[in-house]
């Protein structure tokens, strides 16, 4: 038995699999939800982003809200602002930060009270530089009111 067409099909596959575009990946760390109160209508969703690639976090989406949306936390003096932004710019091999203190999604118009313990399910839609999008789905574990993201130390709140 010959293992000529064998080794033509492998040189085949190896490169069909050159001319393939790189795919640009993202990976999510540390995400977590901040629980919420009875009645409470939002809360926080933090995390860290960091993609092989030059891309853009574009939309986050749960069935847990009614709307979810990127914001981004600033302090003039000392007055704490928020706003929404359209999307958070993800330089290559770059770490960037969702935390309380500055880019954080928000989970708006939420369905029922977000529990400590339990978890959130997100889909994060990335944009590369080309333009094409991938989304990735999140489980989020829900933390105490207290959270702050630290691993360690004193513990306090931003309320929105």
């Amino acid at each position: 038995m010959s293992l000529q067409p064998i080794k033509r099909g492998l040189a085949a596959l190896a490169l069909m699999g050159m001319a393939l575009p790189a795919l640009a990946e993202t990976s999510v760390s540390d995400a977590w939800v901040r629980a919420t109160v009875p009645q409470q209508h939002a809360t926080g969703v933090f995390m860290v982003l960091t993609a092989t690639t030059d891309s853009k976090l574009v939309g986050v989406a749960s069935p847990v809200a009614k709307d979810v949306q990127v914001h981004e936390m600033t302090m003039n003096g000392e007055v704490m602002g928020m706003r929404q932004v359209k999307s958070i710019e993800l330089p290559a091999g770059k770490a960037v930060s969702l935390d309380p203190n500055g880019y954080h999604v928000m989970l708006m118009g939420l369905h029922e009270q977000v529990k400590e313990g339990t978890q959130v399910p997100l889909t994060l839609t990335i944009e590369d530089a080309e333009g094409a999008k991938q989304t990735l789905q999140v489980q989020a574990p829900v933390r105490g009111l207290t959270a702050d993201g630290s691993t360690g130390g004193h513990e306090h709140a931003h309320q929105h």
